[in-house]
Parts: C-alpha cells; structure tokens; sequence
C-alpha cells in the first residue's frame, strides 16, 4: 500500500522534498513492504507472514498511520496512541493465519517543539532511518534483532556481521507481545537528508555505499531511485523500499550549536542530554483495541 505526498510546509516554514521508490526486488513474488509519504509523516513498514498476510500486515500499519497526514501539533502521546491501534489491527491479521503476522516499522514526523521544527524519530524492528549532514551518515535508529543485540554486549564482532546466519532475526514486531516502538527527537537542520528504508535496502547495499549515494545524488526521488536500483543490482533478495527527505528550507543552521538549542527546552529536572537526541521513554502495556 502506498499513499503518496508531495513537497509540503510545516508550520510556520519547514520545506521537505520527499523521494520514494518501492520494488519487489528479485526473488519475491510480492511486495510486502508498504509506505507512507504524507505530511508530516514518513513510514516505511516491512510485513512479515507470507503474501497472505505480510502485506495485510504492513498495509494495516500504514493505515493507522495515515489519520496522521495532514495533522499539526503530533507529538509523541498521539502518535504512542496510533501505534497502540496499529499492533492491535496486526494482532486481528496475525490471529486470522496460522503463520502469524507481523510488521516492522520505522519512521519520522516533523513536529514542533517551542519554536524549533524536529523529527520525531520512531522504530519497531529492522527498518531503519539513517540522516546525512555534513557529509557523515548516522543511523539514528536501532535495530531490535539478535543480531544488534550480540553487537551490543561484545559477542558478535562487527567483522563477523555478513557470515552471521541471524541477521535478519528481528525481536520485536508491530503485533507481536512486548514490542513497544523507541522514539527519539532531534532538531531539524537546513540542507540535512535523511533515508528511511526497509532491510532490503541495508541488507544489499553498504552503509559507505548509501551515503556515497546520498552525498552525491542531487534530488530526493533521484536519489531514491539510484538506492533501490543498487540494491537490485547486488542481489534484490528481499522487497525494497527507499524513503529520501531532503529539509529545502526552514532548518536551523548547520553552524548553531546544538546542545546550546536542546538547553533551552530542556527542564530544571531533567537528565542530562546526549549530544542533539533526546530519547522519550517507550511506553509499556499499552496495546488498545481497535
């Protein structure tokens, strides 16, 4: 499922240039991937479940999502709320097969935080959203798999990643028991690009080779074309799809220092900040009905 959007203004003056592409890529018979590109939201879901339900699933996530399009004011609470109706309309899918169904989810929202435009940076899975500035690439993401998880505690070595056989194991699912969604917020800077997509594009083509790619690619929807064609090109073993949001107008200034911009909105009470993310705690046992 797609829903299509093009350049759209944030209030009051935020411009983002949208690209997106979709493919089946080479081996499977469909597409299980879904997306949203509507202002202010930009999804990118990969279904799991076979073509019986993997689509149901991912379309179902985009879905929810998109009573968000056009929306002002979205914050974390409304879209936590969203999400709740997302993992519940999964869960129906997943109880209607006996593979079971699920969703990975990644995504961002251009919200305003005081006067300063943000994105609000939201992940369940191995989806990924990755931002280029000044010409370093960033995962501003992390990966809920097995795989990150051996990274993290020193088991698995980043040199052993391609041989490893679990790599796509991912341990949390839109519809699956204990998967809340991570957020994160981060100020959004003039002439910065960022990339969201499916483990179809990082599973094919290197981190090097996509911000090569994002560096020198003029154009958001060129650039996304040029992304999902590599990965065809190094096997396409999986659906692929490619969200590029290029910030035209309206950031802060690259040069503004960005812990000086995060101490103005941050509380008297509150914990010490990291660099320019702030992480909003995930919220736990809250999966509605639909």
């Amino acid at each position: 499922m797609t829903v299509p959007g093009g350049v759209r203004e944030a209030a009051p003056a935020v411009l983002i240039g949208p690209g997106v592409r979709t493919d089946v890529g080479l081996k499977r018979k469909a597409n299980e991937d879904s997306y949203l590109s509507g202002f202010p939201v930009f999804v990118v879901a990969d279904g799991m479940g076979g073509h019986d339900a993997g689509d149901r699933a991912s379309q179902a996530v985009v879905e929810q999502l998109s009573s968000l399009v056009g929306q002002e004011g979205v914050g974390p609470d409304e879209l936590a709320e969203v999400l709740d109706r997302a993992q519940a309309a999964v869960g129906l899918i997943a109880d209607e097969t006996e593979r079971g169904a699920g969703s990975t989810l990644t995504g961002v929202i251009v919200t305003m935080q005081g006067s300063i435009a943000h994105w609000l940076v939201f992940n369940v899975g191995d989806s990924r959203v990755y931002r280029l500035r000044d010409g370093e690439l960033v995962q501003l993401t992390v990966d809920h798999s097995v795989m990150q998880q051996l990274l993290d505690d020193g088991t698995l070595d980043p040199s052993e990643i391609e041989a490893y056989p679990g790599k796509n194991v991912i341990t949390r699912a839109m519809g699956a028991d204990d998967s809340d969604a991570d957020y994160w917020l981060h100020p959004i800077v003039q002439n910065e690009r960022l990339m969201l997509c499916s483990d179809g594009l990082s599973g094919e083509v290197s981190d090097e080779v996509i911000r090569t790619t994002l560096l020198t690619t003029p154009g958001a929807q060129p650039a996304a074309d040029v992304l999902v064609s590599l990965a065809l090109q190094n096997g396409g073993k999986d659906n692929v799809t490619v969200i590029v949001l290029d910030v035209l107008a309206g950031g802060l200034d690259p040069l503004v220092d960005d812990m000086t911009v995060l101490n103005t909105r941050q509380k008297p009470d509150a914990p010490e900040l990291n660099e320019n993310t702030v992480e909003i705690p995930a919220r736990k046992g809250h999966h509605g009905a639909l």
